[in-house]
């Protein structure tokens, strides 16, 4: 196994907007991170990913983007950008940028141009089509809900967008359009970040045939996948890419990759494949989705999560890198949505970060995670500022009937809002995120959430975050060791052991809010054990037969 320094990192997503405000305007910013990299140099994390900073009309939050090489105003400047850049290399820390090139904002000189007439040079940057009988060119539809395609009076024809209407795709069949995304690219790298995360990226090649989608039952339009997700030329697409750009710095990226299976992300990440480093895939995340996507919520079975997981730990572990996450800007808090966030609130957070840190591949930590950071129930849908949330409610409430209350309880479990709520820093009014008023709610629980209390409490979830980073750059067995799961049918444990040369991590983590039992199988042979860490104190070494209170995790090392 090739060793590399993206490998054994450990990666802290923030989200900007609602990290830290320096200036009182309700929105974090640039300067708010820079205030607050000693936080995350004592959290003992290698690199930053900055989710969008760029200029932007913010219909999508920054993913919606309407200049690549400048600062949204908001979040400051770009001699703020460079100074954080600095900053942060100072104290040993990459930095990554969210590459969004599957779509710009309608607000981009190049959409602009390409909407004012049919033989406008930048016209074929985006997909253009004519509508059949007054209707759209085919029924997809947007990721966002609603028609994939809107009409433009300026020239009679539709233009694609996969996501808001506001965020036309690209046309990647262009090749003067692919040059300059690589020259855009270019100039961050040379400017010194350290590599990018890849929004979308195997959407950037469509079915040109451009077929209708299969509709089911409680749908309107039909399904985009067979035609967006790993289309025909995105191989094409991402080692031009790489041969025109990646393979010319020592950088690390990962792609955001829905629709994946393992056999399809070694084709963009395994060793000689020359594309990417890692994907991101969200098998896992997409647990007790149904007919009405993530808003059906149908709940989930532990067996079913250590099976997606470990079929992923498996399937990349001879060619590839996996990425490890439970949590980012699109996702419910991980403790809310896996863990126990009432009763055994600290156990289950810690119990969460010790099973996907133990895991093989490159952990992900979503700002406010490290702080066992919940979900929010507002409530009033108005309180709630995602597009996709609010776009849902309009679709499944106002058109298609479904109980409001259902709806506000799925809206609860499930909406991106969930992750934007602000950081909460200490127990100042609004959680010491802003002297203003902050741009979204913060949630109420912050006044005994907060940074302030865990980072001088031992046992804290922080503290434990802390340790568990530690642990990874003081034993390669956890980076580089080999995995195999344990007991896979049990329905409350999860176990796995990791194996380097003659050491093995033996990982045991309960689910239950019960005591259930754990037994050592006998193929697993040992002359010494050590307890690496726990999230109860643990007085007996016995690892024959465990005994495990409620949402305990255990991690051991065999040698």
């Amino acid at each position: 196994m090739e060793q590399k320094w993206w490998k054994e990192s450990v990666i802290y997503q923030i989200y900007p907007r609602s990290f830290k405000d320096s200036n009182g305007d309700g929105i974090g910013d640039i300067k708010g991170i820079i205030e607050k990299l000693d936080y995350l140099n004592m959290l003992g994390i290698n690199v930053i990913w900055l989710s969008p900073v760029y200029k932007s009309p913010n219909d999508d939050n920054g993913y919606d983007i309407s200049d690549y090489q400048d600062i949204m105003d908001e979040f400051g400047t770009m001699e703020d950008f460079d100074i954080l850049l600095q900053e942060a290399h100072q104290r040993g820390i990459k930095i990554i940028m969210d590459l969004v090139v599957n779509h710009t904002s309608d607000e981009h000189k190049w959409f602009t141009q390409s909407k004012s007439s049919v033989d406008n040079e930048y016209r074929d940057y985006y997909i253009w089509k004519k509508g059949i009988d007054g209707q759209p060119p085919n029924n997809w539809g947007s990721c966002f809900g609603g028609s994939a395609w809107e009409y433009d009076s300026t020239t009679d024809m539709y233009y694609l967008h996969l996501f808001s209407k506001k965020q036309p795709d690209l046309n990647w069949e262009n090749k003067v359009l692919r040059n300059k995304v690589y020259d855009m690219m270019k100039w961050w790298l040379d400017k010194g970040i350290d590599g990018f995360r890849m929004d979308v990226i195997n959407m950037i090649s469509k079915d040109q045939r451009y077929p209708d989608g299969y509709v089911n039952e409680k749908a309107v339009y039909g399904d985009i996948t067979p035609f967006v997700f790993n289309g025909p030329k995105v191989h094409e697409f991402l080692k031009e890419m790489n041969r025109e750009v990646l393979s010319k710095y020592d950088i690390m990226t990962v792609g955001e990759t829905p629709a994946v299976s393992p056999s399809d992300a070694v084709n963009y990440v395994g060793n000689d494949r020359n594309e990417l480093n890692m994907v991101f895939q969200f098998e896992h995340v997409d647990i007790g989705n149904g007919l009405e996507g993530k808003w059906s919520n149908l709940g989930y079975k532990v067996s079913e999560l250590k099976d997606i997981l470990s079929k992923w730990q498996l399937g990349l572990q001879d060619d590839g890198w996996n990425s490890l996450f439970l949590d980012n800007h699109d996702q419910p808090r991980a403790v809310s949505r896996y863990g126990n966030d009432k009763e055994y609130w600290c156990e289950s957070a810690k119990m969460l970060a010790t099973m996907l840190h133990m895991m093989r591949g490159t952990p992900y930590i979503y700002q406010g995670e490290e702080l066992g950071m919940t979900n929010v129930a507002f409530d009033h849908i108005e309180d709630y500022k995602d597009i996709e949330t609010l776009n849902a409610y309009k679709e499944l409430v106002g058109i298609r009937g479904k109980d409001p209350e259902e709806m506000m309880k799925a809206i609860h479990d499930r909406s991106r809002d969930n992750a934007r709520t602000p950081v909460q820093w200490d127990d100042s009014e609004y959680a010491g995120f802003t002297t203003g008023t902050p741009w979204i709610k913060v949630n109420p629980n912050y006044a005994s959430i907060n940074a302030k209390v865990q980072i001088h409490d031992k046992d804290s979830i922080f503290n434990y975050y802390r340790k568990l980073i530690k642990l990874r750059k003081e034993h390669k067995v956890i980076v580089y060791g080999d995995y195999q799961l344990l007991y896979e049918d049990h329905e409350s444990l999860f176990a796995y052991t990791r194996t380097l040369d003659n050491e093995t991590l033996l990982v045991i983590c309960s689910f239950d809010t019960n005591q259930i039992t754990f037994e050592l199988p006998e193929n697993i042979l040992y002359n010494t054990n050590s307890l690496l860490i726990s999230n109860y104190p643990v007085e007996d070494m016995n690892i024959v037969k465990v005994e495990l209170r409620p949402y305990e995790a255990r991690v051991y090392l065999l040698q």
